[in-house]
């Protein structure tokens, strides 16, 4: 069950939700640059799904700013994200891929988890069913959508403060 909570916490839809907003078809995403997330630099623990959380994010450079992500549960590594977000197109672009413990990729060779920005409001971006919001410069929360195994779903906060 918590295998499978996890391989679906970044490839649903919202409903209901009230930290995440969903993209809907013919949606435009709003101009933005990276000075729009800059804040996210930085190294963040929380934790979440009975573990240790953690996020890494490099400054802008070369258009994007990247990320990795590992959450350890029981003493082990249960898995990875490896990402970045990107300019493009006059907007921004939130892509990740999972890794297992092991490193084994989640998502084919040539796939990417892809998130569309769909608002930019206050100390919140909004992400297609993924919300970064800034609570103060030493903490943040992240909220996702994720399906549960009976087909339900829900949003998850992650509380993170800087280290």
């Amino acid at each position: 069950m918590k295998l499978f909570l996890i391989i679906c916490l970044f490839l649903v839809h919202s409903i209901g939700a009230q930290n995440t907003l969903s993209w809907e078809e013919g949606m435009e995403s709003p101009e933005a640059t990276l000075k729009h997330v800059e804040w996210m630099t930085g190294h963040w623990k929380g934790e979440a799904f009975g573990g240790i959380t953690e996020e890494i994010w490099s400054p802008p450079l070369g258009g994007t700013m990247m990320f990795s992500f590992k959450l350890v549960a029981e003493g082990a590594v249960s898995f990875y994200e490896l990402g970045h977000i990107r300019e493009l197109d006059g907007t921004l672009l939130f892509q990740l891929k999972h890794f297992d413990g092991d490193l084994f990729g989640w998502e084919e060779k040539e796939e990417t988890v892809d998130f569309r920005l769909v608002k930019l409001e206050g100390d919140r971006v909004y992400f297609d069913d993924f919300t970064l919001e800034r609570i103060s410069d030493q903490e943040v929360n992240l909220y996702v959508v994720i399906e549960n195994e009976d087909g339900s779903q829900e949003e998850v906060q992650f509380n993170y403060k800087r280290q």
